[in-house]
């Protein structure tokens, strides 16, 4: 018994060390993620360069359409059925779809108003749109005076109308740098612009454009530019006796739709007046 006490007693300890820092696994799950989201993101840009122009616009079209979907659009016989969706005037098929069958002549668009249009309206509406152009064009050619004025001219027809363009140059503005005040040779241009209008019924709309300025400032005076200088040619066009019930609205867009790319460029100081269809 005494030989039993004398033995060394022997305490053992277990060390216990729970999971956390570098011995934890919840880094390894956030790794994986970051490199999967980092190999999606890699890929996109990939297919992104792989793929032409046309098809990235046709991808973005299917998510945000640009053409608007009528309450009466249809498409072809079947699953796609080799037919177009789109008539001939890129505006959306109205009428009986895919019921049946119809000819080019037989087709219906939707115009800007949202009310039914043959497509021989449509081609009237753009041959009296194209003989306003041709009268505002052919009055170049009248005198001296009048070629220096359409320097600063172009026009264009567009789904929405006639687009007269009044540009500035950089030998020839047509504003004060800093304001809404015409020169005078943004007055002549629109009474010119204002007396071949009258030859027509249509409404007119108004829109400034300014170029950006050199450098950043905390009040962008580009807006407050735009909007005056298109206010200014509206009352051009009052006080050449144009019926004030055909302006349909005056518009300022600041620097945000530049015509050149350049967006500094004085090319960029314009504005649109837009003969409107009916």
């Amino acid at each position: 018994m005494s030989g039993q006490s004398k033995a060394p007693i022997i305490i053992k300890r277990k060390k216990v060390v729970a999971g956390g820092g570098h011995h934890g696994g919840a880094w390894k799950v956030a790794y994986a993620d970051f490199v999967t989201a980092m190999m999606a993101f890699f890929m996109l840009m990939w297919l992104l360069n792989a793929t032409t122009e046309n098809q990235r616009k046709g991808l973005a079209d299917y998510f945000s359409p640009s053409i608007a979907v009528t309450r009466t659009s249809g498409g072809g016989d079947g699953a796609f059925g080799g037919e177009n969706i789109f008539s001939t005037e890129m505006s959306a098929r109205t009428g009986v779809g895919a019921t049946r069958p119809e000819s080019e002549q037989d087709l219906l668009v939707i115009g800007a108003d949202g009310q039914t249009n043959t497509d021989a309206e449509t081609d009237g509406a753009n041959e009296k749109l194209f003989k306003i152009e041709e009268e505002l064009l052919g009055l170049g050619g009248e005198s001296d005076v009048a070629n220096e004025l359409m320097k600063h001219i172009t026009t264009r027809v567009t789904d929405e109308g006639l687009v007269v363009e009044i540009f500035a140059t950089p030998d020839d503005p047509i504003f004060d740098a800093t304001s809404g005040e015409p020169t005078r040779l943004t007055v002549a241009l629109v009474d010119m612009i204002a007396d071949v209008f009258q030859l027509v019924e249509n409404n007119v709309a108004i829109e400034g454009h300014s170029r950006s300025k050199p450098i950043v400032v905390r009040d962008n005076p580009v807006w407050q530019i735009s909007t005056d200088r298109a206010a200014t040619i509206r009352t051009l066009f009052e006080n050449s006796n144009f019926d004030p019930m055909r302006l349909n609205r005056t518009t300022g867009h600041a620097d945000r739709e530049p015509i050149v790319e350049n967006t500094m460029s004085v090319r960029n100081d314009r504005i649109e007046i837009i003969l409107l269809r009916d």
